[in-house]
């Protein structure tokens, strides 16, 4: 009779979970962005959001967790939020590298659930108006003339800002120095009246400012220029062959969230970025769409995962 009872009680949990992904959603839905407000992701985020909420019929809500490279928001999705489809993260490349990188309370592979990618998007170099060295060149010439005394600001440990100079420092043994902020719009405070010497910013926030004639471009980290700034050579043009750093954006749920609940939500993303206002956003920026079904989501961003560890385990980068 107990067991019995055990299979009968199973069978109506797995009916309650089935009707209610069948009805699923029924009210709002929090989108957990885990970094500052004002930033390419928080805005990037918003726009999809809107469009999401006209696929799901349920608005969707953009809550701001920022901190810790983005680990604060991933942890609260990862061991807090209920894997009932309601609530899900706007993870970054940093969820992949800060796995090898940094000590986590969590664990991005086995506590969360992929449920599409989104974009990809180079780094911009830029530098102060006034700051000396006119071409990336120069500015790695000038670094090895004087080692310590070019700096790169960031948006925080283990963001796509901090690695993209961790990456060409390690890799190719140019000498700069990392000074951290609490976001982008932070380190122009400092880049501006050259207190900082260079910024990799996400390519969107880096030509608004380039377009305020305030700073000036002088690469980009992409493997291939950027059509939004045709005259702005690659780092690897620029002396440093194979080098290309761009932050991945995508979608996790915390694992436990059933299949077709991750089936609606990837459906939604997948509609949100072919819909023409975010299509002209994402070309706006310089950014390069990739909408995945889960599976292929998930070897996407384990062999990025990958791609760190062994950056790590040969000692050319260090743990944070």
């Amino acid at each position: 009779m107990k067991l019995l009872s055990l299979v009968g009680s199973a069978l109506i949990f797995f009916l309650s979970c089935d009707a209610h992904s069948q009805t699923y959603p029924t009210r709002p839905i929090v989108m957990v962005v885990p970094y500052a407000a004002g930033g390419s992701s928080d805005k990037l985020g918003r726009l999809l959001g809107i469009k999401m909420s006209e696929v799901l019929g349920q608005n969707v809500v953009i809550e701001l967790r920022p901190g810790a490279g983005g680990n604060i928001g991933a942890e609260y999705v990862a061991k807090q939020a209920k894997p009932d489809g309601y609530t899900f993260l706007f993870g970054a490349s940093s969820l992949a590298s800060n796995v090898s990188l940094m000590k986590l309370n969590f664990d991005p592979r086995k506590d969360l659930t992929p449920i599409s990618g989104v974009t990809t998007i180079p780094n911009l170099v830029v530098t102060s108006a006034e700051f000396g060295p006119q071409s990336f060149k120069e500015l790695v010439v000038l670094a090895n003339k004087n080692p310590g005394t070019v700096t790169y600001g960031s948006s925080g440990p283990g963001t796509g800002s901090h690695l993209s100079g961790a990456l060409l420092t390690s890799s190719y043994n140019v000498p700069l120095t990392h000074i951290p902020y609490k976001g982008s719009g932070a380190v122009y405070a400092d880049l501006i009246p050259g207190r900082v010497s260079i910024l990799f910013d996400a390519i969107e926030s880096g030509m608004n400012q380039v377009n305020g004639g305030k700073v000036r471009p002088l690469a980009i980290t992409s493997a291939k220029r950027s059509p939004s700034l045709p005259d702005v050579p690659t780092i690897a043009e620029s002396g440093f062959p194979g080098y290309r750093m761009s932050t991945w954006f995508g979608f996790f749920a915390p694992a436990g969230t059933p299949p077709d609940i991750i089936e609606k939500l990837n459906n939604a993303t997948v509609k949100a970025l072919e819909s023409p206002d975010i299509k002209e956003h994402l070309l706006r920026s310089g950014s390069e769409p990739i909408p995945t079904k889960s599976a292929e989501f998930g070897k996407y961003f384990q062999a990025d995962v990958e791609r760190w560890k062994t950056l790590v385990d040969t000692g050319k980068l260090s743990p944070l």
